[in-house]
């Protein structure tokens, strides 16, 4: 099995632009999108959007969230203000405010190839990982990314296909 996966963190508004967020967190994003850019009617995209990613496809999900929170978590009070913000200027509105996001692809072509190990034992014997143990698999969320999460006013979403 070949696995791709990656994470970001979001924010999305209809009033603040990425441009304006930049400006306001002092933070440069990884990727924008600019309400309506693709069509107006209806708009496309649904919302502003400003973007801090992390791709590497050899990272575990845990390592790919620790990315991201190593380098927001200086700006995570910051982030949270704005947020709040962001949500009382448009009360009801689905989809802003701000989004820790994993997205994980199985059986991409593009994925990480799984890994088979065989690891010798100090008795002698040795421990094979099977087929379907992929390096990958398996995540977890440390109280660090838990307190981000918290302090950001930010949703966990997980996406997966395959």
């Amino acid at each position: 099995m070949r696995l791709r996966q990656y994470a970001y963190f979001g924010i999305y508004s209809d009033t603040v632009t990425a441009s304006d967020i930049t400006a306001r967190l002092g933070v440069e994003p990884d990727a924008v999108r600019v309400l309506g850019s693709r069509s107006a009617d209806p708009a496309l995209p649904r919302h502003h959007s400003w973007r801090v990613v992390s791709e590497r496809p050899d990272l575990t999900v845990a390592d790919h969230l620790d990315n991201i929170v190593n380098r927001l978590s200086p700006y995570a009070g910051a982030i949270g203000d704005l947020v709040e913000e962001i949500v009382l200027a448009s009360p009801g509105t689905i989809g802003v405010g701000s989004v820790l996001e994993v997205v994980r692809h199985f059986d991409d072509d593009e994925g990480e190839e799984e890994q088979v190990l065989v690891v010798d034992q100090p008795d002698g014997g040795q421990l094979e990982r099977l087929p379907g143990q992929h390096h990958l698999l398996g995540w977890r969320l440390t109280p660090r990314v838990i307190d981000f999460l918290r302090i950001t006013h930010a949703v966990l979403d997980i996406d997966e296909y395959g």
